[in-house]
């Protein structure tokens, strides 16, 4: 069944455009509600959202969604992705929902769910959800007496704080660390800077005056260059720039060299392999991961699992192959130890506790291999299916020629904007590059 509103990452798009209206909103909540309402207990949902302005008009539809199915609304407001999925279990709540477009611009918001158990909701029963909102009728409306209500949290970044810090082991610190965290005027611009400096960091904080308008606006993970620029100036030992919501993170070294989310899943995989706690003999991550890790992991009798981009295929390996570290190149970590989601400040810690306890600067601690040379451009296309081209077919099998087993070839459509992601990967850079500028002038020309 193809999907209507859902994409690889629950709901997202423009706002007040398309299927992110109040109206869809408030449809969702109900149909959402409806499907989790299982049993005689009090139901309960947790609903969190980044800085977003348009999280003031979906925070309430999707709250007169959930009451009118008898479910009571839990509203902790700005909080991180994770601390949500976090708070699902940690209250026992039936359902958890993120308002938020991630690291899109601030015209763009969305909608992520979590089951009971703090992890994102299956294909099927986003399908379901999807379903009752087209075909969910007046029947499925409570009578007043069964009304849920709404209710706010109280310390609900203080939770979330005392769970981050309780991710480092017991007995390390962060004295003496100056750290530099962007928090890109997003969802974590109080917890992070927060549970750094509780745990004993010289914290310089960027990105933590939201209004509505700046989340990810040249800040953040996807803009991390004034970070590398703050690092330098203010000579930190390390920088953390967080996404809108913070589920994700990209680093950089002392020295302002960015270290992505490949390197940063070495680290933790290989210090955990020596501490006796890896599990699943290696770690998941996605077709995007460069070849170099792999390289690296094979060197040591670790195994890289790849699935299909997107960080719910990644938990959903993890999970039925018992590994427990995950993640992707972008910056989304899963530590299951832990989260249930990706945790850009818990994968943090992770790193600073290595820096901590080597006694090595990050450029040394976060240079675990050599990538491999890999480019990935993203190219906009108008036709329907521009991957079902005869001309752009024919230059995809000469490109897998090519490359002949030497390298590797990722061509996918964008789950959330239309666009088809073309990345290459070889021991010859020019090689790659040329590939890959071919390819997308095959698709823009379809």
């Amino acid at each position: 069944m193809e999907r209507k509103y859902f994409g690889t990452d629950g709901m997202r798009g423009k706002v007040n455009v398309g299927h992110m209206t109040p109206d869809i909103a408030m449809r969702v909540g109900l149909a959402a509600g409806q499907t989790f309402i299982r049993g005689d207990h009090v139901h309960r949902v947790v609903i969190g959202k980044d800085t977003r302005r348009s999280g003031y008009m979906f925070e309430p539809a999707l709250t007169a969604g959930f009451i009118a199915a008898g479910m009571d609304v839990i509203l902790v407001g700005p909080m991180p992705t994770p601390a949500v999925a976090m708070l699902v279990k940690s209250l026992r709540a039936d359902l958890g929902v993120m308002i938020s477009a991630s690291h899109n611009p601030h015209y763009d918001n969305g909608i992520k769910f979590f089951g009971p158990d703090g992890y994102k909701l299956s294909d099927e029963q986003e399908l379901e959800i999807e379903r009752l909102v087209d075909e969910g009728g007046d029947d499925i409306l409570k009578p007043s007496e069964k009304l849920g209500k709404a209710m706010r949290l109280e310390d609900e970044k203080g939770r979330y704080v005392e769970y981050a810090k309780g991710t480092v082991p017991s007995g390390v610190r962060l004295d003496g660390l100056k750290v530099v965290v962007d928090c890109a005027n997003g969802a974590a611009y109080k917890v992070a800077p927060t549970a750094l400096w509780e745990l004993g960091a010289e914290v310089i904080p960027m990105g933590v005056a939201p209004n509505g308008f700046n989340i990810n606006d040249g800040c953040g993970s996807t803009s991390p260059e004034a970070m590398c620029a703050k690092v330098i100036t203010e000579r930190a030992d390390i920088g953390i720039a967080l996404d809108g919501d913070a589920d994700r993170l990209i680093l950089c070294d002392e020295r302002g060299q960015i270290v992505d989310g490949d390197q940063i899943m070495a680290l933790i995989t290989r210090n955990w392999h020596r501490r006796g706690i890896l599990k699943g003999g290696g770690l998941v991550s996605t077709v995007m991961s460069n070849l170099g890790l792999e390289r690296l992991l094979e060197g040591e009798g670790l195994t890289l699992e790849r699935t299909k981009v997107g960080d719910r295929y990644v938990v959903e390996r993890m999970r039925s192959g018992g590994f427990n570290v995950g993640g992707e190149q972008s910056g989304h970590i899963v530590l299951n130890d832990f989260t249930t989601t990706g945790d850009g400040l818990v994968s943090a810690l992770q790193v600073m506790t290595e820096i901590i306890q080597s006694g090595v600067p990050a450029s040394k601690a976060c240079a675990q291999f050599d990538p491999v040379p890999q480019t990935l451009k993203s190219v906009r296309f108008s036709a329907d299916a521009p991957l079902e081209n005869e001309t752009v077919k024919k230059a995809i099998a000469a490109a897998e020629a090519e490359l002949n087993g030497s390298g590797r070839l990722v061509i996918r459509k964008s789950g959330t904007e239309p666009v088809i992601r073309v990345m290459a990967e070889g021991d010859d850079a020019a090689q790659v590059n040329r590939i890959v500028d071919t390819i997308c002038a095959e698709v823009q020309s379809a």
